[in-house]
């Protein structure tokens, strides 16, 4: 097979060096885009693309982060900035697209591509994007991890992630994955194994010896990109595909085409690869913003230390019955639906049946319901938003068009549950469990279970969201308009 591979001698574990700009970081947040000009700031004008394909015009410097831009366009949106907002570099020609890590510049990722490259920057939810290092173990299985430093063979939670910081040690990553031969439409399966020197494929088996490992890829000079419909563009054996593109490279022929069996097979070589490039300055991104947030300590209250309280009699008491507390639940958020339609009917509303139709149609306006979408589509659009635990949206039944479904994410596995209209005695309620839990409207069965799980296989947490920019206009950055980040002026 033909890889243009090397037989090497693996060099001992040295850092990687992460190169920092004389005065790289953004220090202040204010309208001074004409003093910048003035010193000599240049500007250039980029695209940015929403889900719907409209696109954006905004004139930014040449120096502009990828947070920069996503903060830029969180307030412009009037968006819930909860850190997961993501800039997308998305190359259609080659079919591969990668998140753009919160420091990057900008410009340097457009560069890179080449002037004829089809590139589009999509501004997208990614709620996985920092999700590794709050779970661990959802995204590095023991199977595929061993470090060299434990004596008893089991990867300690809390030390995983930071042995991926530290530059003396690294997890190593091992398994199998289909690699296409460059020149050729076949596929073969090898075992790899990442460490900090690069990532190596073994001619003999699942040997490690160093005279059975052939380079393959670093990542100094490369970055990781998932391939979009694998099957189709390249007949690999799954979708579940991602490639090693070097940096100045803009042509397929130079691609490294890597294929996992399986979705969670697929995120840890991501992960761990992103880790070993980046290494403290994704930890460094992922603190940044909960660093500024200047807010007041408060008591932390989990889960586990709330309970159903009754204050219907003369004392209060703890309802330590559960099946008591989900009634209770459910009879108090049809109490408090009832009152907000009586006080809608009080205020010239129409009342009773007629007051009906707008309940049912309530939905319509959420950011988790996305009307007449496919069940690929929906597939797609989580896929795309992260596959982490609960991630969800609402939709409309393709097979009966009087029902919805819950599309939701649980173990990096996207599931659908059938919303079925239950009528009562002339009213009409919405149940996902067969009628043993009953909701006057969608948005109050949504509500409902991100706080219980019921028979759901995980609580609802992050709803998928589409956005559209608004019209382009000239600078993004205008003192009238816009804050413009700008860097130190001595």
């Amino acid at each position: 097979m033909n890889f243009h591979a090397r037989r090497v001698t693996l060099p001992a574990i040295t850092p990687l060096c992460l190169q920092k700009r004389a005065g790289g970081q953004l220090l202040t947040l204010s309208p001074l885009s004409d003093r910048a000009t003035a010193v000599g700031v240049r500007f250039k004008v980029i695209k940015v693309y929403d889900e719907n394909n409209t696109s954006k015009a905004v004139e930014v410097p040449t120096d502009v982060t990828a947070r920069d831009i996503c903060q830029l366009f969180v307030l412009k949106n009037h968006c819930i900035d909860d850190h997961s907002w993501t800039l997308i570099d998305h190359l259609t020609q080659l079919g591969i697209e990668r998140t753009i890590e919160d420091h990057e510049y900008v410009m340097d990722v457009l560069s890179g591509n080449g002037m004829e490259t089809d590139s589009r920057l999509y501004f997208r939810k990614n709620y996985a994007k920092y999700e590794f290092f709050k779970k661990p173990l959802d995204f590095f299985p023991d199977h595929m991890v061993s470090i060299s430093t434990e004596t008893n063979g089991i990867v300690d939670h809390s030390e995983l992630i930071e042995t991926f910081l530290k530059s003396s040690t690294c997890p190593e990553i091992h398994g199998h994955l289909h690699v296409k031969e460059q020149s050729k439409k076949s596929w073969k399966k090898f075992y790899f194994v990442l460490r900090r020197s690069g990532l190596y494929f073994s001619t003999k088996g699942t040997s490690k010896e160093p005279r059975h490992l052939q380079f393959f890829a670093d990542f100094a000079d490369s970055d990781i990109y998932t391939v979009l419909s694998a099957k189709k563009a390249h007949g690999a054996p799954t979708e579940f595909a991602f490639c090693v593109k070097a940096t100045k490279c803009s042509s397929s022929r130079d691609l490294k085409l890597l294929c996992a069996d399986d979705e969670q097979t697929k995120t840890c070589w991501i992960t761990a690869m992103r880790l070993l490039k980046f290494g403290m300055q994704l930890y460094q991104n992922f603190i940044q913003p909960h660093q500024k947030q200047k807010v007041s300590p408060m008591r932390s209250i989990s889960e586990n230390s709330l309970v159903a309280m009754d204050f219907s009699g003369q004392k209060t008491r703890v309802i330590e019955n559960p099946s008591e507390a989900l009634s209770v639940a459910v009879e108090e958020g049809l109490s408090w639906r009832r009152k907000s339609c009586h006080r809608l009917s009080g205020h010239g509303s129409p009342s009773s049946t007629q007051s009906s139709a707008p309940n049912l149609a309530i939905h319509l306006a959420q950011p988790w319901f996305h009307g007449k979408l496919s069940r690929e589509e929906a597939q797609h659009l989580i896929t795309q938003q992260g596959l982490i635990d609960g991630v969800f949206l609402l939709r409309d039944s393709q097979s009966n068009p009087k029902t919805f479904v819950l599309s939701l994410c649980h173990m990096q596995k996207i599931k659908h549950f059938q919303i079925l209209p239950v009528d009562d005695e002339g009213e009409l309620f919405y149940t996902l469990d067969d009628g043993h839990t009953r909701f006057t409207d969608l948005i109050q069965l949504v509500e409902f279970y991100q706080l219980n799980r019921g028979t759901l296989p995980c609580r609802l947490k992050h709803h998928c969201i589409r956005i559209t920019l608004p019209p382009s206009e000239r600078r993004l950055n205008s003192a009238s308009h816009y804050p413009v980040y700008n860097r130190a002026l001595n």
